[in-house]
């Protein structure tokens, strides 16, 4: 009886999964579309999902996406351990993890020019935002350790690079998943330790991590 308790909620669980990954990627791709006015019915209805199914998931536009802020932080801090976990060459960890995280960032396009700013930093936002900064980190470290990266690339780097690497284009996922790894090889190209006599100093200071808050945040009241 236990037992097949167990399993029905692992099958629920699977299928909430499920669920959640058709919407996000359908939010993402109605965001980028109609603007953060986009009716909720249209991204339902992209991902196959009910009205009633997605409003007992998640009651309201701003639910949705908080979840998806934490499910998309959730996703690079285990992309970032996995690259650290299997790869014991620093440079390949930062490689591996930048080359999975764009792989699995869909059609739709950056979220943060999307939603960024109109939503509260909750708990739970704040929690995975120091996950990831943690997770970062640790690439960072391991690879300014290693003398394979530029000194003055920093973790907080890694997030706007991300947007900037993960533009909309209107082709298939497939190409634009080439497209978004081409220009990854030229990015990854400037992030190496420059050659003596090359020039090392980049345009501008690197962000802080309490700017990439203050992108992604509404302002507190």
């Amino acid at each position: 009886m236990g037992d097949t308790y167990a399993g029905k909620r692992r099958g629920r669980q699977r299928e909430a999964d499920r669920n959640d990954a058709r919407l996000f990627q359908a939010a993402r791709e109605v965001f980028a579309e109609h603007g953060w006015d986009a009716p909720v019915s249209e991204i339902a209805r992209r991902a196959g999902i009910g009205m009633g199914s997605l409003y007992r998931r998640y009651p309201s536009k701003e639910l949705l996406v908080q979840r998806m802020r934490i499910a998309g932080m959730e996703q690079l801090v285990a992309q970032a351990r996995t690259a650290l976990a299997e790869e014991p060459d620093p440079w390949a960890a930062l490689v591996r993890f930048f080359r999975d995280a764009l792989a699995d960032q869909g059609t739709g396009g950056p979220l943060l020019p999307l939603v960024g700013g109109r939503l509260p930093a909750t708990d739970e936002v704040l929690t995975a935002a120091e996950q990831l900064r943690a997770a970062l980190d640790a690439l960072v470290d391991g690879a300014h350790w290693a003398g394979v990266l530029r000194a003055d690339f920093t973790s907080a780097d890694i997030p706007l690079l991300l947007e900037h690497l993960t533009p909309r284009i209107p082709v298939t996922g497939e190409r634009a998943t080439a497209l978004h790894l081409r220009y990854l090889d030229l990015a990854l190209a400037g992030l190496r330790t420059p050659d003596p006599g090359q020039p090392t100093a980049l345009h501008g200071t690197a962000p802080q991590w309490a700017e990439l808050r203050d992108l992604w945040n509404a302002p507190e009241s």
